[in-house]
Parts: C-alpha cells; sequence; structure tokens
C-alpha cells in the first residue's frame, strides 16, 4: 500500500532519518515508538507530505486515503456537535444537497418537458446511490462514536465552539474513525480520553477495515492493538513484527546478540592487528602479513547504536506520617450552577495507594486540587493527618513554569532549605546536562518541562504525593522508570491518570468519581475494569430479561436464545462469588490468628513490633468488611440474574 525507501532527513546537525525504510500494508497494525524527540511525529507528517524529506522516495498506491490525528491544535466550524461530525460523510452531503436542489428545481419544470423526466431519471440514480451509503444510518452512526467517545445525547446540538481542547480532539477524531480513510495517523490519541472512552477506542480499532499507524505512550494500548512496531532510535527505523511487548523483548535480545557480535569481532581484529605488528618487518611473515591486511580490509565492522539516554532518579526515604493522612468530610464544591463534588466522604490511611478514575468531566481533576490545597470549594473540610507533607503535580503543571525561569532556578526555589547543591544533581538525573540547566523554560520542550515539573516533586520529599496525569508528554521509557520510582515510594500516594499499564502495578484502591459521587473499589486497576465489566453485563442481562418478559410474538426459539445469553452471564458473577468467599475465609482466618496472639499479655510489651502486628490486625478487619460489602452485591446481583431466568 505504502513504500519507504532510503528516506533521509536532517535539521542542521541532527539526524532525524538515515535512510530509513518501511512497508505499510492494507491491514497492518502498526506502532510508531521511540523516545521524545526521536522523529515519530515527523515520520507521520512525511508520510502525508506535509514535511519534506532530503532524500529517498514515497511511493503510495492510488487508491490510499490518509486520515491523520495530531496531538493537539484542531479546530472545529461552530456547527451543532451532531452536524459537525455528520461532515465526516461528504459524498452523502453532497447527494443530498444534489436531490434538494433537484426537487426545487422539478418544481418549475412541467411534467410534459423532457428535461422533466432526464432530471427525474438522474435523482432516481442519486437515490440509488444513498441507498447504497446506507444513508438513513448516518444519523445513528454519528451518535454511536459519539457516545462511545463519552459524549451525552444532550450534547448532540451543542455548538462545537462550547467543548474544551481535549474534547474538540475527541471531535475530531469521531470524524476520522467515520470517513475510514485507508490509512489512519493517530498521533497519543489516547491523551485525552478517560479509561471508557479508551477501552471503547480500543474496541472499535480492533475491527478497523483499514490500517493504522498509531504513536502512544500507552502500552496496554499498542499491545492490544499493533501486529507491528516500527522503532524509530538516533536515526534508524527498525521493524519488528509483533506487539509492543514482542518489540522490548526482542530488541534487548537483538542489543544483546550485536553486542556480544561486536565484542568477538573487536577481539579477532586485536589479534590481527598484534599479528601484523609483530611481523611486519620479518620477510619470512611477508606473505602472511599480506593476506592478513587484505582480509582486515574487508572485514565490515559492526557498530554499537548509541544508547539513548534515560531519566534516572528515585525518592529520598519520606518522614513517616500518621495513620490518618487524610479526612475529607461533606465537601460540596461547584461551578456557579454546575455541580461537581457534592457531599464526598472519605478517609485515605498511611500507605494507601489510591487511583482516581472516572470519565472527562467527572471532577476528578478538581478533586485532586480540592485536596492539595489549591482550589476552593464550598463547605465540608479536608483535614490533613499528623506530619503529613503533601506535594501536588497538576495535570497542566508545565504549563504554569514561568517562561522566563531557567531549568536551574526552578528547581533551587523548590529545594528545601539546606539542600540547595542537590538542584543540579536532580536536574542531571532528569536528562539537564551541562548548559542545558540554563535554558529558559519557554525554549523547552512539552517533556523537557514535564521532567522538570516532577523534578520539583522528587525535591519535596513529601509523605503524600497527589499527582495528575503525570505522564503526560513522557516518553514510554521515562515513563517506565517513574513508574519503577512510585513501585519503590514508601509514602501514600493518590493519581489521576488513564494510563492503565502504568497504574496497573502502583495501586491497591480505585476511587471513581462520577457527576455528584463517589465509589471505592478495592484492588489493582485490572480488578475494578473486571468489576465493571461483571457489572454492564449485569445491567445488559437485566435489560434482555425485561425485553423478554415485555415482549409479545416472541418465539420460543426466541426466547430459548435470549436466555442462553443471559446465562452466559452467570458464569463470571459466580466465579466472582467464589474468589471473594476464599479472600473472606483467608482473611478471616488472619484476624482470628492475630486474636489467639493478643491473648498472651507478653503480645502487647514488644513495642515497635506490637504496633505493627496491630495495624496489620486493623487493616486487615477493614479488609474483611470490604470484602463481606463485595460479597454482598455479588450475591445481590446473581440473585437477579437467576430470579430473571426463572420467571
Amino acid at each position: 500500500m505504502i513504500e519507504l525507501e532510503n528516506i533521509s532527513l536532517r535539521y542542521g546537525p541532527k539526524v532525524i532519518f538515515d535512510e530509513v525504510g518501511a512497508v505499510v500494508g492494507a491491514r497492518d497494525r502498526i506502532g510508531l515508538v521511540g523516545s521524545n524527540g526521536a522523529g515519530k511525529t515527523t515520520f507521520l507528517k512525511a508520510l502525508l507530505g506535509m514535511t519534506e524529506v532530503d532524500g529517498g522516495r514515497i511511493e503510495m498506491a492510488k487508491f490510499v486515503t490518509l486520515g491523520y490525528l495530531p496531538q493537539d491544535g484542531v479546530s472545529t466550524s461552530g456547527l451543532p456537535l451532531l452536524q459537525e461530525v455528520e461532515e465526516a460523510f461528504e459524498s452523502v452531503i453532497a447527494l443530498r444537497k444534489r436531490l434538494d436542489e433537484a426537487n426545487q428545481k422539478l418544481e418549475t419544470l412541467s411534467p410534459e418537458d423532457e428535461a422533466y423526466h432526464e432530471l427525474l431519471e438522474l435523482m432516481g440514480g442519486w437515490e440509488h446511490e444513498l441507498e447504497m451509503h446506507e444513508a438513513h444510518k448516518v444519523k445513528s452512526r454519528v451518535e454511536s462514536v459519539l457516545l462511545g467517545l463519552g459524549f451525552q445525547m444532550t450534547d448532540m446540538e451543542r455548538s462545537t465552539n462550547e467543548f474544551s481542547g481535549g474534547w474538540k480532539m475527541r471531535i475530531a477524531l469521531a470524524r476520522l474513525l467515520l470517513k475510514q480513510p485507508s490509512l489512519l495517523l493517530l498521533d497519543e490519541p489516547t491523551n485525552h480520553l478517560d479509561i471508557e472512552s479508551l477501552q471503547w477506542l480500543e474496541n472499535y480499532l480492533k475491527s478497523y477495515e483499514g490500517a493504522l499507524l498509531i504513536v502512544s505512550h500507552d502500552r496496554a494500548f499498542l499491545d492490544a492493538l499493533c501486529n507491528k512496531v516500527f522503532a524509530l532510535s538516533m536515526g534508524r527505523l527498525d521493524v519488528y513484527t509483533g506487539n509492543y511487548s514482542y518489540f522490548e523483548k526482542e530488541s534487548s535480545v537483538r542489543l544483546e546478540l550485536l553486542g556480544k557480535a561486536h565484542a568477538n569481532q573487536k577481539r579477532k581484529i586485536e589479534k590481527t592487528e598484534r599479528f601484523i605488528e609483530r611481523f611486519r618487518y620479518k620477510s619470512t611473515k611477508a606473505k602472511q602479513v599480506q593476506s592478513r591486511i587484505k582480509a582486515l580490509d574487508k572485514v565490515e565492522r559492526i557498530e554499537l547504536e548509541d544508547t539513548e539516554k534515560q531519566i534516572d532518579f528515585s525518592f529520598l526515604p519520606p518522614p513517616r506520617s500518621g495513620q490518618k493522612v487524610l479526612e475529607v468530610e461533606g465537601v460540596h464544591k461547584s461551578y456557579d450552577d454546575l455541580k461537581v463534588l457534592s457531599g464526598i466522604d472519605f478517609t485515605l490511611e498511611r500507605g494507601d495507594r489510591v487511583a482516581v478514575v472516572g470519565v472527562n468531566g467527572a471532577g476528578k481533576s478538581t478533586l485532586a486540587r480540592v485536596i492539595a490545597g489549591e482550589e476552593p470549594y464550598q463547605s465540608g473540610q479536608v483535614v490533613l493527618g499528623h506530619k503529613v507533607v503533601p506535594a501536588y503535580f497538576a495535570q497542566h503543571q508545565a504549563d504554569i513554569l514561568d517562561e522566563d525561569d531557567s531549568a536551574l532556578s526552578v528547581v533551587e526555589r523548590a529545594s528545601p532549605s539546606g539542600e540547595v547543591n542537590r538542584a543540579r544533581s536532580i536536574l542531571g538525573s532528569f536528562l539537564f546536562e551541562g548548559d542545558d540547566v540554563f535554558k529558559k523554560v519557554g525554549v523547552l520542550s512539552g517533556g523537557e518541562r514535564n521532567r522538570l515539573a516532577l523534578a520539583k516533586i522528587l525535591l519535596a520529599r513529601s509523605n503524600f504525593l497527589i499527582l495528575d496525569e503525570p505522564t503526560n508528554h513522557l516518553d514510554m521509557r521515562s515513563k517506565d522508570r517513574l513508574q519503577a520510582a512510585l513501585i519503590d515510594y514508601s509514602g501514600t500516594l493518590l493519581i489521576v491518570s488513564h494510563d492503565r499499564d502504568f497504574l496497573e502495578p502502583l495501586v491497591t484502591k480505585v476511587l471513581e468519581v462520577s457527576h455528584n459521587s463517589i465509589r471505592w473499589y478495592y484492588g489493582s486497576l485490572s480488578h475494578y475494569l473486571a468489576k465493571k465489566e461483571e457489572e454492564s453485563l449485569a445491567v445488559q442481562a437485566s435489560a434482555q430479561s425485561k425485553t423478554v418478559s415485555s415482549a409479545t410474538g416472541m418465539s420460543s426459539k426466541e426466547r430459548r436464545q435470549c436466555n442462553a445469553r443471559m446465562r452466559e452471564q452467570l458464569k463470571p458473577l459466580k466465579q466472582k462469588l467464589e474468589t471473594c468467599e476464599k479472600r473472606i475465609a483467608r482473611n478471616e482466618a488472619k484476624v482470628l490468628a492475630w486474636e489467639e496472639k493478643m491473648k498472651d499479655p507478653e503480645f502487647f510489651k514488644k513495642g515497635e513490633e506490637t504496633q505493627t502486628a496491630m495495624t496489620d490486625y486493623e487493616s486487615t478487619k477493614r479488609k474483611v468488611d470490604r470484602l463481606y460489602e463485595e460479597w454482598e452485591e455479588v450475591t445481590q446481583a446473581l440473585a437477579t440474574l437467576e430470579e430473571e431466568l426463572n420467571q
């Protein structure tokens, strides 16, 4: 479909592409990966003809159409949302316009006129074309895509100028998906999506008819969609057949094998060079020396790739806080008539690791700002616990840095008293080296600004981190390093993010924020997603049951099929119930074991050991209470489903 051959591009001394080549097939799903600045966006723009390359050629089949979603900078025309996205169906709109104009003209012609009959014939052909395009389904298709991307039915008539930049990106994405180009070029499509709309997009793209070329730092997204990886690094482009996880494993193996081959070749060359030097002037060895010199000249030297640098840091051990880190009581937050938080109550304890999730606009970032003391609220209270030292990373933290400040001055001001000398070493670990530390914020890239903002957090020595989308603008390796540092962090963590792979090893609780309310899920992010899937299946089964009971004239075969679909929902619920009961039994056994130990008076005379044991005991009791709540929910859902099946 598309072939790139010997593409070269330089910006001054920096080599972006050094005679790279690749082929894009009609059904390829390609992840385009590389560190920030490797040339990923430039590669997309070269395909689009928006960037002129220095050398090489790009061959594209005549039938190929391209659709491009940039990282930012999209605009809207101000039409109502539904009408704006319907513009994706240009051919349908053009045919409808022709028919409208033809109908008006028809009224001016006499039925006896030959032009009247000719026009009728043309209109018949256009109407047939509309049928071929299934024009009657356009509205429902548009609504389906918009709802999947998180819009509401009440948004359909709103002017697109009313939406924020993130929602305008979704509008642009909706139009692209409905246009169905031969090749979709998506540059960070997940940046403005919440978890629910991200999962919808993932499922939609799995069945997309054309090819995909995706730039993303979301490992789970790439793993789910891609069957090929284009890896850009130091001007090279290497192709791997497999998803992102395969690429990571295979590239590591390739690098290791290349290193061994290089070392082996180096030893042989050094041995040959020593022989030549030793016997160069001995006539009896002249023929052998000349033979080795010629052989050495013919050797194709193995060159190791320069390794790209990555951030390298870890959080300093935070000071120990009290057991209760945060208490939120009856917090109400509104923006004029828009209620965002309504009577929110919850408590965080030392060591809690919480992911805050929910649809965009539900109030996740608002809640983070309220907790951090950055946002006023109308009523209630937010109380930090004993010796709690919070640090807050805002979603747009990098955008609020003073553009006239240097990187060094930013971190020096953030350094605690007596630790200013650490500023340079901290900057070095975040890839600000040499004169880079004197760069003005105004000239830094998005990734550099984010790294600088993270460096400020590192200097804070906080025992309560509040992070709002910290991975924006970070490349995959920098994100992995941040994740590793947070895994080792011993303080309390509350993080707003939609990156499933990033969150999975970090959190033990999930706080779902919906309009005016919150809901807790205890476990990892994958547990939360599985729970949401179960709830969705139960709702679908209930709806199917109601359809069965209210339908008239349904055949016995149709009833059996509907009941079979509902019975399919029983299995995951029963498995969930069984798992829950096992966890309850296991944790109740732990509680009983602790209580047996407490019968011994010596148990309470062991100082810090006793305190740690009591903390574990109380934590296990709370876990049992939560498991019983979960058990009741699953039992109720199961009972409802079985009751509906037995009706």
